[in-house]
């Protein structure tokens, strides 16, 4: 899970790019680049850290040009601790293309295979957007082999990139001298949405917030399979490229993912969380009778919109009883377990006089790991709660994911194998209550504004098992687990694990 964004525009956008990456600073906070044009040369400069700290003054400086593109990255695949795997990647044939990623592919140690023998292409790194690259150079030059460069050429090259590349992905591209490429899998599982200013800048972006943040108007999101190419004049010119496309949206982005101010796929995020906390009363009322809950207190900051409709609906106070420091990341997209645990109780501190003699229950978007609920449960108990009660707004976390979000392997994931009590053991709470998969998806999708793209399902499979692009079996999950490596800080010589039965960690 990255942000990206590119952008065309008849002025500078360096600075335009650097403030899109800030808004999608949420998406990846390991490392960040930018990449722009000036004629047909490339300025790039890319760094481990977050947008603040990686591109200083000098660096702004040293990217000139009217397009260009840039993406924060939270790692999935390969080394989190290589400077060399953060993007953008660069090719210098043909025409010379930049690109970055969002997504994860589930075939890509077949298609580095093929690079080699058959394509004749070097990968350096572990970064399967590496391979995405110089799967989409080869098409292109095969496309426009003895012609100029025209979009259908372009678009012929997607089309046949979709016919090799799996999983997901979201993916810009700048093509020296000539534009930038955006366009997504056939199943539009990450979100990209595209927007233009008033003086005619054309930005594609991952969320709608870093658009409308930026003083673009959006226009519409890039459908599944579609591809996008703007020129260096600003003209659009767009083209449907897979065989079979339809809209499987991830349902993680809605839960947690994305900002509550963005609009992905024409759902607004904000609404489905309050949808989300609409259906969870039905459940908590079920499990615990709302006269033996004091006060409801949300886990900051995605849980707050389905919190907030929770006590309303089941006539409860509402409080804010934990207070986050906003210097410190979000603990579940930071690599390593080592780092995620030692960063909780810095994250947050609680406010006693809420917690004190109350029968509490605290609202989290999600439950994947544990390690991060299982303190603040016990955070509420030390700061005097007499019971602590714990809401998921998702359902359990069960399965592996392959298409771009850290909880891959099965023995990460506390509910994976696990009954609900065996769940409420661990974490120790004195009632642990999960939405319903069913009432989730109808949850999101309730959220859709009327003009919305027809959605034909949602990619739920760490929820449900369920696998949308139809090629993922165990011996695949366990490949994916493979290619996950350097994921603990190689600084870090006394990691910090939360021991759990069957070394199952969970955030």
């Amino acid at each position: 899970m990255c942000g990206i964004v590119g952008v065309v525009s008849g002025a500078p956008v360096n600075q335009l790019i650097y403030d899109a990456l800030l808004l999608l600073q949420h998406r990846g906070q390991d490392a960040a680049g930018i990449v722009t044009q000036q004629g047909r040369k490339f300025f790039m400069h890319k760094a481990k850290g977050m947008v603040r700290d990686v591109f200083r003054t000098r660096n702004m400086r040293a990217l000139p040009g009217n397009a260009g593109l840039g993406q924060v990255r939270y790692p999935t695949a390969g080394n989190a601790w290589s400077e060399e795997e953060a993007q953008p990647f660069y090719v210098n044939a043909p025409f010379g293309i930049v690109l970055v990623h969002n997504g994860n592919l589930t075939n890509a140690a077949a298609l580095k295979a093929e690079l080699f023998s058959s394509d004749h292409r070097h990968i350096n790194t572990e970064s399967d957007s590496e391979v995405l690259l110089n799967v989409f150079a080869h098409e292109l030059e095969k496309a426009t082999r003895g012609v100029p460069l025209q979009p259908d050429e372009v678009f012929t090259a997607v089309r046949n990139v979709h016919r090799r590349v799996r999983g997901s992905y979201a993916v810009i591209a700048l093509i020296a001298g000539h534009g930038v490429l955006a366009f997504r899998d056939p199943f539009g599982i990450r979100p990209l949405s595209m927007g233009r200013s008033k003086d005619g800048t054309v930005m594609v972006a991952s969320e709608s917030v870093s658009l409308e943040g930026t003083g673009h108007a959006f226009e519409r999101h890039v459908a599944p399979g579609e591809a996008v190419f703007i020129d260096l004049q600003g003209q659009v010119h767009a083209k449907q490229c897979a065989d079979d496309p339809r809209l499987y949206p991830c349902i993680f982005e809605y839960v947690y993912l994305a900002r509550p101010d963005s609009v992905l796929d024409g759902i607004s995020v904000y609404q489905a969380r309050l949808n989300m906390g609409e259906t969870l009363a039905k459940r908590v009322i079920s499990t615990v009778p709302p006269n033996e809950i004091d006060v409801i207190i949300p886990i900051p900051e995605s849980s707050r919109p389905s919190a907030t409709q929770l006590a309303q609906l089941l006539g409860i106070p509402y409080r804010e009883g934990f207070v986050k420091n906003r210097y410190v990341g979000r603990t579940f997209i930071m690599p390593g377990q080592g780092v995620r645990k030692k960063s909780v109780r810095q994250k947050l501190n609680v406010i006693g006089s809420e917690f004190r003699g109350r029968n509490v229950l605290l609202v989290d978007d999600s439950i994947v790991r544990g390690t991060t609920s299982r303190e603040i449960v016990q955070m509420a108990r030390d700061a005097g709660a007499k019971k602590v009660y714990l809401a998921s707004a998702a359902p359990p976390v069960r399965y592996p994911n392959v298409y771009g979000i850290d909880m891959p392997t099965a023995g990460e994931l506390v509910a994976h194998g696990r009954s609900v009590e065996e769940v409420r053991a661990i974490i120790g709470c004195d009632a642990l209550i999960y939405q319903d998969v069913e009432a989730m998806k109808r949850a999101v999708a309730a959220a859709a504004a009327a003009d919305a793209p027809r959605l034909d399902g949602f990619d739920a499979s760490c929820f449900d098992g369920v696998y949308v692009t139809g090629d993922i079996d165990p011996d695949d999950i366990a490949r994916i687990n493979e290619a996950r490596v350097g994921q603990e800080d190689p600084l870090d010589e006394t990691p910090s694990r939360l021991t759990l039965p069957n070394a199952q960690e969970a955030r």
